[in-house]
């Protein structure tokens, strides 16, 4: 086996998974380790992807060239797009998926990826010289070199599995743990802390009678994740939605002292938005029932996954509980929930890039980072290898700014405000969600990352059709006039208040129950326009948004300019944060702690004061011009 390598990647998640592809499909020779060659980027929860804030960042792993959108699409047995009763700004795809074929995929994609070789092993420590790493030592007391190193372990890191008061030792059911590393990086000054997550009870769906529950059907329409669409999903399978009841509950209550969140077992802390059902027992114990999504593992499998009945209950509670669920009478069990606690690393020990701070050529990514959820490992994972490419080649550093996209939004977060729970994107977090919709993530990145050789001309070609198109139907809607006799048929049908006279098509366009395609009924000019010029859904999406919604988009960029006015102004790595006498104690540690590399940045810290930012600012100014002289 090669010794030496460019990049080596640790763990065979959905953050190593990206980082492998992403610094292999750049040109250096790299090398993934994982534990199991059999489940590249397996879903151990959820056997879904994308999803509120989620499905954004899917779409950008995409337009950036990873295979996170690729693989979904080919794996997909069901496509919703969520929340489209709200603005664009909120819509969000998601996919149901099958596990099997997902993981499978991934590894298809991962051979066929150019430079990047395989070693099914453990890595339990890290080489180093000079305050670099150097390569990875292996469980099977193999030492490989490499210029860059990306620890993407997700939950294996000292991983502990709690079922009632059983504990098992292992980074999945089944699966062993990860050891090692931890303890050497705490031995070279890095912090660590524990956290936990969990998942429910795997099912026979054949045991089920979805009769008594409510179908969920995919989208008549099914879009795509990837841009470059090279999949369409024809056929679709349903979930179902059903609920606790009292009976469930009263079950969960009795048998509280036997939960490991509640016994003293565990005392980590496990993610606030998908809290266990014991959570849901207990902090909301005036609702007397929670909803319960009943998903399909596959096309071809009876196995089914109880989404919103997390729990590490014992086994004999869990089939008890279950079972008063309606529809769930006769439920038979492949496998319980179970809840797992494992070891991160706070991220605000890490820079924009995801290079530790502490080690130069070190990356962290994943939820070693301190995330929860395939997707926004994900998107570590991409940036992690790019970075780790750019830092061995000695180029610059390729960053996202919370502008450019939700995974900016997810690093700056991480970075400059840690985390001391799972951390989950939501759309409330980016302040420019406007401008970070799913359908414009191709615009705001693919040039990007074409720019450094990642996103192909295949992607940018893609790009380039779809923009020509939005901007020939912006002009012709922006154009076109349509009569009361052409509009008012329509605008009936839609409760919508009739018109007098001719009217501009981008007019009734603002009305919020008027779409291009209503525009296509009411006037034949259009409708012809739309067929000739092969305008496909995506061109027409961008198009209506941007005549749509363009003055809250106009005022959202001029916040964000102000805003990136502050990110532009550096702060050296040594600023001398201990001789700046007028700001408190407090701040002063909190500046030195995540050494932010801009005033932007150092305005997100939680507790630093707008007075703490004009104090920076004039000692900047002072250092500029003691540096110019």
């Amino acid at each position: 086996m090669q010794k030496e390598f460019d990049v080596i990647v640790v763990g065979g998640g959905h953050a190593g998974c990206e980082a492998a592809a992403s610094a292999a499909n750049l040109g250096s020779q790299t090398l993934l380790i994982t534990m199991d060659m059999t489940k590249f980027a397996q879903m151990s929860c959820n056997p879904a992807m994308g999803g509120v804030a989620k499905g954004q960042i899917v779409r950008e792993i995409d337009a950036l060239g990873g295979y996170s959108g690729i693989v979904s699409d080919y794996s997909a047995i069901q496509f919703r797009m969520l929340n489209r009763s709200k603005g664009p700004a909120m819509w969000s795809p998601r996919t149901q998926n099958d596990r099997t074929i997902f993981t499978t995929k991934w590894r298809e994609l991962l051979e066929e990826t150019p430079n990047l070789g395989f070693w099914q092993d453990s890595v339990i420590g890290l080489t180093y010289e000079n305050d670099k790493v150097t390569g990875v030592r292996t469980s099977l007391g193999i030492t490989i070199k490499a210029k860059s190193v990306i620890l993407t372990s997700g939950t294996f890191m000292n991983g502990l599995i709690h079922i009632g008061e059983k504990q098992l030792g292992g980074g999945r059911i089944g699966e062993k743990a990860s050891t090692g590393i931890t303890e050497e990086l705490n031995s070279i000054g890095f912090a660590s802390g524990r956290m936990k997550t969990g998942t429910p009870p795997r099912i026979d769906g054949s045991s089920l009678d979805y009769s008594k529950m409510e179908e969920q059907r995919g989208d008549q329409d099914p879009m795509s994740f990837s841009f470059l669409k090279p999949y369409t999903l024809r056929n679709q399978r349903s979930c179902h939605i059903t609920y606790t009841n009292p009976d469930v509950h009263a079950i969960i209550a009795e048998s509280i002292s036997l939960s490991p969140l509640y016994n003293g077992q565990i005392d980590s802390i496990g993610p606030r938005y998908c809290p266990s059902v014991e959570d849901k027992v207990q902090r909301f114990a005036s609702k007397d029932r929670h909803q319960i999504f009943v998903e399909p593992e596959g096309w071809n499998t009876k196995e089914v996954y109880v989404n919103g009945f997390s729990t590490s209950l014992p086994l004999h509670v869990q089939e008890r509980a279950i079972r008063k669920i309606i529809g769930f009478e006769h439920a038979q069990f492949f496998r319980p929930g179970y809840a797992i606690e494992y070891d991160y690393f706070p991220p605000t020990q890490l820079k924009h890039t995801l290079e530790t701070k502490l080690v130069s050529g070190l990356f962290f990514a994943g939820q070693i980072n301190g995330t929860t959820g395939y997707e926004e490992a994900a998107a570590q994972g991409i940036i992690a290898g790019i970075n780790a490419h750019q830092c061995v080649n000695q180029k610059d550093a390729f960053t996202l700014s919370r502008k450019d996209a939700y995974i900016g939004v997810l690093i700056d977060d991480l970075i400059t405000k840690g985390t001391d729970e799972p951390y989950r994107m939501f759309t409330s977090r980016a302040e420019y969600r406007i401008h970070l919709r799913h359908e414009s993530a191709d615009e705001r990145l693919t040039p990007m990352s074409n720019k450094i050789g990642l996103a192909g001309l295949d992607r940018m070609k893609a790009l380039e059709k779809k923009q020509s198109s939005a901007h020939k139907t912006t002009s012709k809607i922006s154009k076109q006039s349509i009569t009361s006799k052409e509009a008012n048929p329509v605008l009936e049908a839609l409760n919508s208040q009739p018109i007098n006279q001719t009217v501009k098509a981008s007019s009734l366009l603002s009305r919020p129950n008027v779409h291009i395609d209503t525009l296509a009924e009411m006037s034949s000019a259009i409708r012809t326009f739309l067929i000739d010029e092969a305008i496909g859904i995506e061109a027409q999406t961008s198009a209506e948004i941007a005549l749509k919604y363009s003055g809250y988009i106009e005022r959202e960029n001029e916040q964000a300019d102000k805003m990136l006015r502050l990110d532009k102004m550096k702060i050296p790595i040594s600023f001398p944060y201990a001789d700046v006498s007028s700001m408190s104690n407090e701040s002063r540690e909190k500046l030195s702690l995540v050494k932010p590399s801009n005033l932007g940045q150092a305005s997100r810290i939680p507790g630093i004061k707008p007075t703490d930012i004009s104090i920076l600012m004039v000692w900047l100014d002072n250092v500029s011009h003691e540096t110019s002289k």
